[in-house]
């Protein structure tokens, strides 16, 4: 049996035959200013999205802090001191009776995007336990871990407490939690940091 190529010449007058019949081709040419509207709007359609996937993304800027809030246990009231110091620091005060450093990390949260003294709130005050041996170095790792390793070393206590709780203790993450709660207004405070 022998195979043979169809007949291109004949296929070439049926597809001519069935586009001249075609009930679209036959709308086309009754309606052309309704085409010409479809097509310059595709284009212009195609020709926004071209720009706008060409502009380039604006970046958001992300303000690195230098500062961090500080409480002077002398003097109750907050100031600022170099990023990154362990608990407790020289106070602007000076020193407490018993020659210990005045100065504990505090954590200042607000309901408002630009607070006054008074719209300030100390969540929680910080300082390093002074029992605690660190006992291996691991770098901190996302999730509950992170947490967990957060507060190893750690005691922190609220502003009208006279009791530190380690901060990876029940009594530690109840006072932590109780800041992600709402207020009355239904706002949830954010951690403010100093400028």
């Amino acid at each position: 049996m022998e195979f043979k190529l169809p007949d291109f010449q004949y296929l070439g007058y049926e597809i001519k035959e069935w586009w001249e019949n075609l009930p679209a081709r036959k709308w086309v040419n009754d309606n052309p200013n309704l085409i010409f509207g479809i097509t310059g709007a595709s284009v212009f359609l195609l020709l926004v999205i071209i720009i706008w996937l060409l502009i380039p993304d604006k970046t958001v800027e992300t303000k690195v802090y230098e500062k961090e809030w500080y409480y002077d246990l002398n003097t109750e009231k907050l100031f600022t001191a170099k990023i990154g110091q362990t608990p407790p620091i020289k106070a602007p005060s000076g020193p407490l009776p018993n020659g210990q450093p005045a100065g504990i990390r505090a954590y200042v949260f607000t309901y408002v995007d630009e607070p006054n003294e008074a719209e300030k709130k100390i969540g929680f005050l910080e300082t390093t336990d002074p029992n605690w041996v660190r006992t291996e170095s691991r770098a901190i790792v996302s999730g509950a871990d992170a947490a967990e390793q957060w507060g190893q070393g750690r005691l922190i206590r609220r502003l009208k407490d006279e009791q530190w709780f380690p901060a990876n203790s029940r009594a530690g993450r109840y006072i932590r939690k109780r800041l992600t709660l709402p207020n009355e207004k239904g706002e949830l405070a954010y951690y403010y940091p100093p400028e």
